[in-house]
């Protein structure tokens, strides 16, 4: 306002437009709210649907752990020497050589 308490024409300009810009900021506050409200609904049904599929992946890997420890456990029975050593000698006929039978190549 001018200091002699009379509007100059810019001003009554302004105050003119200032009811019309209102519902239109108003109108645009809301499209703002509605956005940001759709796009945290969104976001949590993202972050649930991604949390189901960890769980899914979680418990296929304790599965697969579960398998993987069992396979370690039977190869390693498998390999152990005692068992080797049998199949060896009742299997194969196989046997440790006599000092006679060992021969020496030269280079």
């Amino acid at each position: 306002m001018a200091k002699s308490g009379k509007l100059s024409a810019s001003e009554m300009q302004r105050e003119r437009r200032a009811p019309r810009e209102l519902p239109i900021g108003n109108a645009l506050l809301l499209a703002l709210i509605l956005v940001s409200a759709f796009a945290t609904i969104y976001s949590t049904h993202a972050c649930r649907a991604l949390y189901k599929q960890l769980q899914v992946l979680e418990s296929s890997q304790w599965f697969l752990q579960e398998d993987y420890g069992r396979l370690l456990l039977e190869q390693s029975t498998q390999a152990s020497y005692y068992r080797v050593e049998k199949i060896a000698r009742g299997d194969l006929g196989m046997a440790a050589p006599n000092l006679a039978q060992f021969k020496v190549v030269p280079r």
